[in-house]
């Protein structure tokens, strides 16, 4: 169950932002089922077993998927072209988010860097 911080963070978003966090949160959820939503360096986390494994933040032109890792991105090198990628986060048109196949993706590779599974 996320935090009340977690809901306030989404709610403080303006549109496009608000709509596109809220698709990717929903789909974190489903893969994630078991997660803590917290907000964590003032961001909506997902953790697993106490650790961080997604984060998303929204920004004025753009929104961020924050994989929690610096190698998690760099793993994944093809399947995000197209988005301006750094070791700690994926920047998401503001209006446009991360297919699942990519969602599922980035939080599988988390995943497995902590030694767990879905």
């Amino acid at each position: 169950m996320p935090s009340d911080e977690v809901e306030a963070y989404f709610a403080a978003q303006p549109e496009p932002q608000r709509t596109t966090l809220l698709v990717m949160r929903t789909t974190l959820a489903r893969l994630l089922p078991e997660a803590e939503q917290v907000l964590s360096y003032g961001v909506p986390t997902f953790k697993v077993a106490g650790k961080g494994v997604a984060g998303l933040a929204g920004y004025a032109k753009h929104c961020g998927y924050l994989p929690m890792s610096g190698t998690v991105t760099a793993g994944l090198g093809e399947r995000l072209a197209g988005y301006a990628v750094t070791k700690g986060s994926v920047r998401v048109p503001a209006d446009q988010p991360l297919p699942e196949a990519l969602l599922v993706a980035l939080v599988d590779a988390r995943l497995a860097e902590l030694g767990l599974t879905r």
